[in-house]
């Protein structure tokens, strides 16, 4: 998909900055936007393990809307 940097994780596919949001394609095949979350893009890229940080400080933390 476009402008997305996929990332090496057992979790998450790929991710990329849609204005304020994040929108994150998972290896299941969903694609979730989280709404103001685009502040975490460059620690989650920048993070040991992606799944960990999505969890930690992304999941139930930001409103999300799935995208497919």
């Amino acid at each position: 998909m476009e402008n997305f940097i996929y990332v090496n994780s057992s979790d998450l596919n790929a991710v990329k900055v849609n204005g304020n949001n994040l929108v994150i394609m998972f290896k299941s095949g969903g694609v979730y936007e989280y709404m103001g979350a685009a502040c975490e893009y460059y620690n989650l890229l920048n993070s040991n393990s992606k799944g960990k940080y999505f969890h930690q400080f992304i999941k139930n933390k930001y409103q999300e809307k799935k995208i497919n």
